[in-house]
C-alpha cells in the first residue's frame, strides 16, 4: 500500500472518529418520552390480559373469600357470620368429611396409577419405531376429547348393569351387578376413567425420554448396568424434572373431578355418596341449596389444600428432582 493511500485511510479513519465524537448525547427529557412511549405500548398490549385477569380471576377470586364469611343465599344480601361456615365444615358436617376423604382416595391412588400407566406406555414407544407415530396417536386421542358429559354417558353405559364390561365378565363367571350402583366398585371405575385419559401425560413423557442422551444409556450399559439399572440409575433421574411437572399438574387436575361424577350419579353423588367428590358436593350446597356462603367456604378449603400440595412438592423436588447441571 503506498504512502498516499494509507494517509487517506487514517484521516479518514480521523474524521469518522471526529464526527461520532462531535455528536451529541440525546437530551434526557427525549430520553424520557421514548422511555415512556415504550412502557405504555407494553402496558396497552397486557391490557387485555389485565382487564382479564382483574375482572374475571381476581376479583371473583377476592369476592368469593368475602362470601366464605357470610350467609348468603343468591337471594338476599350476604350476611355476615365471621368463621361459621369453616368452623361447621369440620365440626357439624360429616358430607364434607366424607366427600374430602373420598375425594384424597380419587387424588392420591388415581393420580400415580395413571403417572405409572403414561411412564409406561411412553417408554414403549420411545423404543418402538415402526407404527410409533399411529400408537402414539391413539393413545392422545382419548385426552382430545376429555370428560365431557357424552365420555360421561358412554361410560355410565358401559358399566352399568348389563352393560359391556359386565356382560364381558360375565363370560368368565364373574357376576358383578353393575359397577355404577356398587359402593366398593364405583370410585375405582372413576379412577380408571381418569387412567383412561393418560394421553397428554403420556406425550409429554416421550418428549422427555427423547432429551435423554444416548450416551448416557450407552455408558451405563458398558458399565454392566441391565435394563431395570439403567431406568433406574439413568431414566428416572433424567426424566425426574418432567415427573415432577406432570405430577403438579395431575394432582391440582384431580381435585376438579366434576363432569363425569355428576354425570355418573345423575348429580346425586351416589351411590352412598361414594361419587360425592368434593367439587360435586361444593355444587350441590351452592346452586342445589342455595348455600352460597358455605360453598365459597368449600371452595377455599378445596385452594389451601392444593396450595398446601403444591408447596411441600416444590419444598420436596430438591431431594429427588435433578436438572440438567445442578450440582447439588
Amino acid at each position: 500500500m503506498s504512502t498516499s493511500t494509507t494517509r487517506t485511510v487514517v484521516t479518514a479513519g480521523s474524521g469518522g472518529k471526529r464526527s461520532g465524537a462531535g455528536r451529541k448525547p440525546p437530551s434526557s427529557a427525549a430520553h424520557r418520552r421514548r422511555t415512556f412511549r415504550e412502557t405504555f405500548a407494553g402496558y396497552a398490549f397486557l391490557t387485555p390480559w389485565m382487564i382479564g385477569f382483574f375482572g374475571l380471576t381476581l376479583g371473583p377470586m377476592a369476592y368469593s373469600l368475602y362470601l366464605s364469611f357470610t350467609s348468603y343465599d343468591l337471594f338476599s344480601a350476604p350476611e355476615w357470620v365471621g368463621f361459621e361456615n369453616y368452623i361447621r365444615l369440620f365440626s357439624d358436617d360429616p358430607q364434607f368429611i366424607q366427600s374430602a376423604q373420598i375425594t384424597l382416595i380419587y387424588v392420591f391412588i388415581g393420580t400415580p396409577i395413571k403417572l405409572a400407566a403414561a411412564l409406561a406406555i411412553a417408554l414403549l414407544l420411545n423404543y418402538r419405531d415402526r407404527g410409533a407415530a399411529f400408537f402414539r396417536s391413539a393413545f392422545y386421542a382419548p385426552s382430545l376429547i376429555g370428560v365431557s358429559v357424552s365420555v360421561a354417558i358412554v361410560w355410565r353405559a358401559m358399566f352399568s348393569t348389563d352393560g359391556p364390561v359386565d356382560n364381558t365378565l360375565s363370560l368368565f363367571g364373574i357376576n358383578l351387578g353393575g359397577w355404577i350402583g356398587n359402593v366398593n366398585l364405583v370410585v375405582p371405575m372413576m379412577i380408571l376413567l381418569a387412567v383412561w385419559q393418560f394421553g397428554a401425560t403420556m406425550v409429554i413423557f416421550l418428549a422427555g425420554l427423547k432429551q435423554v442422551p444416548k450416551e448416557l444409556y450407552e455408558a451405563a450399559e458398558v458399565d454392566g448396568a441391565g435394563a431395570l439399572r439403567r431406568f433406574k440409575a439413568v431414566t428416572l433421574p433424567m426424566l425426574s424434572p418432567v415427573i415432577f411437572f406432570n405430577l403438579l399438574l395431575e394432582l391440582i387436575g384431580a381435585f376438579q373431578v366434576f363432569a363425569s361424577a355428576y354425570i355418573i350419579s345423575n348429580g346425586t353423588g351416589g351411590p352412598a355418596g361414594m361419587t360425592n367428590f368434593i367439587t360435586l358436593y361444593l355444587y350441590k350446597r351452592g346452586f342445589t341449596d342455595g348455600q352460597m356462603g358455605y360453598a365459597s367456604a368449600i371452595a377455599w378449603i378445596v385452594m389451601i389444600a392444593v396450595a398446601i400440595i403444591a408447596v411441600i412438592l416444590f419444598r420436596t423436588q430438591k431431594n429427588w428432582v435433578h436438572y440438567s447441571g445442578d450440582d447439588r
